[in-house]
């Protein structure tokens, strides 16, 4: 795809072979698919309009990839291109061949310290990137989060990033084990709400679990935050698991 001059192109699914699914969600699949000209490997994300409108994250969608397409970073999941047609919005991605790194911490119960070292520091270049490039994700979490075939992790899913994170926001986002203090307080936050979220997850990598699961959460802060976030996708309520 690289050698593809990506701006000019006009994408069609004629352009790929569709093969398996990947994955399953909300408002769509993900399928692994191969260019036609080029044989390189992709995964094709397909969105189906009628479910982003009743939902109405158009918006959110578009943002998404305009904020996507333009980060390049050895750790943070590439978007190609995308296209879309009367029914669907088709979004190009990398290929992460081993999965999601949710998976693996589920298979391995714990990582090792040094494994668990070489993932954050992995997953704080692409943050301190993202920083840098005045963006924030606002939902790291190891379900967004891929790996390659050279077991390099990948972050993925930008449905909650936004850009110019110099001003405060106060939208309750994200996924409530891994929601920071000012979130769950309903105050103002800005891009430290990632070096939170990756916090957490280094204590996950060493023991297993988060540490504020539902289990430790207080009701009314659970109140507090799901009344905010309402229905949304990403919002976790399972028990410890």
């Amino acid at each position: 795809m690289e050698g593809v001059a990506m701006k000019d192109k006009e994408w069609t699914l004629d352009d790929f072979e569709v093969g398996r699914p990947l994955g399953k969600g909300k408002f769509g699949n993900v399928y692994l698919a191969r260019e036609v000209d080029s044989k390189f490997v992709v995964a094709i994300k397909v969105l189906y309009k009628e479910q982003l409108a009743k939902h109405c994250v158009q918006q959110q969608l578009r943002r998404e990839i305009e904020i996507q397409y333009h980060l390049r970073h050895p750790n943070i999941l590439r978007l190609f291109g995308y296209f879309h047609d009367s029914a669907r919005v088709y979004l190009i991605l990398e290929f992460a061949s081993r999965g999601c790194l949710y998976a693996e911490l589920q298979k391995c119960k714990r990582f090792e310290p040094r494994r668990a070292a070489a993932y954050v520091c992995q997953l704080a270049s692409a943050i301190e990137y993202c920083h840098q490039k005045r963006v924030m994700h606002r939902d790291i979490k190891p379900e967004n989060v891929l790996i390659n075939g050279k077991g390099d992790l990948k972050i993925a899913d930008f449905g909650w990033s936004v850009h110019e994170p110099s001003s405060k926001r106060q939208t309750i986002c994200g996924t409530l084990d891994y929601l920071p203090p000012e979130m769950v307080m309903n105050k103002m936050h800005d891009a430290m709400v990632d070096n939170w979220s990756l916090g957490v997850m280094l204590y996950e990598f060493l023991v297993g679990r988060p540490p504020f699961e539902a289990k430790y959460l207080s009701k009314n802060d659970r109140k507090r935050a799901q009344k905010g976030m309402g229905n949304l996708k990403s919002v976790t309520l399972s028990p410890l698991r």
